[in-house]
């Protein structure tokens, strides 16, 4: 890695290492038997635990016991206290948040569109910082890892590194392609790239040290069941990496009916589970790899997984949240 001097701070660049890695198809063996159907059901026969009524294009996020909820059109973030379900605050972001948003080192971190700023909310006294020296106006959504904050920079192909303590940009990554999707886990910040390739970077060198080759258009990615998942919109289908060979594992085709240029992928209670509109809930088993549960409806396009229990999106008005074990135990 190479240090610059940028206007009184050190800046690092590092070299992107990659090493092109192709899905491989299990042997005919090891294929899993055909299983029984996809039950397909409206969203309507799910009873949700609590509907609140926010509404609009909305982005949410888990921190401090609650799950918050962004409004781009009214330049907010509002407070979901979890055990209560309702609505605790709402904080004023200056600017439209735009992409994800995340929790970490004592803030809600949100990006604002078309502006190049990333506002920290305090999670105890909601009191709002904004971030804007050395950024640009095209950030995706950041990720904390490694005693930093990680943001794309997506039409540069740039991924860059924050100190939170200092609020101070400390690298700028190139990435190789335009990245769409982070996430941090299994010791690796992992990005999804428009190119259809999602790469490994080691956040201790700024490396990257895997490429490995998923679907078309990969727009969303979790971590979780032992695996790195990408949803790939160019080909609606749902890749699944072990990130202890760097290697795609399954293709999980999720039906040429659902389009997810939108949507978004979530790990966690037993399931990996997929949003977009029009197809607002998707379950798959991660122990078959196979889509279980497709729910329809007019809603869908952003999930969570927090506090034990599902945050969808589920109407243009509303997030509900959902029992995971009540959804697996709906079949008709």
């Amino acid at each position: 890695m190479t240090a610059v001097p940028v206007a009184g701070k050190v800046v690092a660049f590092a070299a992107v290492c990659t090493i092109a890695l192709g899905a491989q198809e299990p042997p005919a063996a090891e294929k899993p038997k055909p299983g029984p159907p996809t039950i397909r059901l409206p969203l309507e026969r799910l009873k949700p635990d609590s509907v609140i009524d926010i509404g609009g294009e909305r982005v949410m996020a888990a921190g401090d016991a609650g799950v918050w909820v962004a409004s781009r059109a009214a330049g907010t973030v509002t407070r979901v206290e979890a055990k209560t379900n309702k609505v605790e605050v709402t904080v004023d972001v200056g600017k439209a948040p735009c992409a994800g948003m995340t929790a970490g080192f004592g803030s809600l971190l949100v990006p604002q569109c078309g502006a190049p700023a990333l506002a920290r909310v305090d999670l105890k006294t909601h009191a709002v910082t904004t971030i804007t020296k050395g950024l640009t106006a095209d950030l995706g959504a950041p990720v904390t890892g490694v005693s930093s904050i990680w943001l794309l920079a997506d039409k540069r192909g740039t991924l860059l590194r924050i100190d939170p303590v200092s609020n101070a940009l400390v690298a700028e990554i190139p990435l190789g392609g335009v990245g769409q999707a982070l996430a941090f886990g299994q010791s690796a910040i992992w990005i999804a790239t428009a190119a259809g390739e999602l790469l490994r970077l080691n956040p201790y060198t700024n490396v990257t040290e895997h490429t490995i080759r998923v679907g078309k258009s990969p727009r969303s990615i979790a971590i979780g069941e032992g695996s790195v998942w990408t949803l790939d919109a160019g080909d609606a289908t749902v890749s699944r990496v072990d990130p202890k060979t760097n290697k795609v594992t399954t293709t999980i085709k999720l039906g040429g009916s659902i389009s997810i240029a939108t949507g978004q992928i979530a790990v966690g209670e037993g399931s990996v589970w997929v949003s977009a509109p029009g197809a607002p809930l998707v379950r798959i088993d991660p122990r078959t790899n196979r889509v279980v549960q497709h729910f329809t409806g007019a809603g869908g396009g952003v999930i969570l997984v927090a506090h034990g229990a599902l945050w969808l999106a589920a109407t243009p008005t509303a997030i509900w949240r959902l029992d995971p074990k009540l959804v697996e135990a709906t079949r008709d």
